[in-house]
């Protein structure tokens, strides 16, 4: 970081230059991590397929309309996944980089709401895929027309899946914004508390705009929303606004 006898402009420029060296060391993981999964980019990919494989009927296959969709979509996983393994340490490159910028009550609230951002995010993806996937896929096939065979494109049965992943680890991060806005200032809790019945329709409603229109998926997106909005309101007692006198005493930059 920069030291006090530096100029406004050296100093931005010092953060640039630090700044491009934690993108590059996050975007070399990222690639190392990818080339080493690359030869079982098709495996990958089986096992993101497997939950509607095993909704199809016997026999049943996907197919690609593309080209080279059968070579570019197990890329395409592929790289999500090296993504979500390097995760920690590209997390990891930004808290070094804005870490100094902040005060110390900062920095103790910062850390544990990065890590349980990510913990949340990855919980939302495992719960589409071992329970919302099994039930919507098979509900899907059920609904076959006779003489009809179900045989979906890979790559929109990809962007299927990175859309309901998206969608449910959005969903399971209402905790963290929750303690945001109260620890803030912005929304008091007994407000949020207040609000229940507002975020129980909102709930319902959001669930109908981004999952697919049946009810067992919007029920499983609905109910964990409001369920995590009660966790929410537990977790924000415990990190309540500090008070002035506090953050004075405290405001100290590392």
């Amino acid at each position: 970081m920069s030291t006090a006898d530096e100029s406004p402009q050296e100093t931005f420029i010092s953060h640039l230059v630090e700044l491009r060296s934690r993108l590059l060391k996050s975007i070399v993981a990222v690639l190392v991590v990818f080339l080493a999964l690359a030869p079982f980019s098709k495996e990958i990919y089986s096992l993101v397929a497997r939950p509607l494989m095993h909704a199809l009927p016997v026999g049943a296959t996907m197919i690609a309309t593309d080209v080279t969709g059968t070579f570019l979509v197990p890329l395409k996983v592929t790289l999500l996944a090296a993504f979500l393994v390097a995760l920690p340490w590209v997390l990891w490159q930004i808290w070094a980089f804005v870490a100094p910028g902040l005060y110390k009550h900062e920095q103790r609230l910062a850390l544990p709401l990065i890590v349980s951002s990510v913990v949340l995010f990855f919980a939302g993806m495992a719960f589409a895929y071992f329970v919302v996937f099994p039930w919507i896929f098979h509900f899907f096939v059920s609904f076959t027309p006779e003489g009809v065979q179900m045989m979906t494109d890979i790559d929109k049965y990809l962007s299927f899946v990175l859309w309901m992943f998206v969608a449910f680890g959005a969903t399971f991060e209402i905790p963290v914004v929750e303690v945001l806005l109260v620890r803030m200032g912005i929304v008091s809790l007994d407000k949020l508390k207040s609000q229940r019945r507002y975020v129980i329709v909102g709930a319902f409603i959001v669930a109908a705009v981004i999952t697919p229109p049946d009810v067992v998926s919007q029920l499983m997106l609905a109910v964990p929303m409001c369920l995590l909005y009660e966790i929410g309101l537990v977790a924000a007692r415990f990190f309540p606004k500090p008070d002035a006198d506090a953050v004075a005493g405290d405001d100290v930059k590392a």
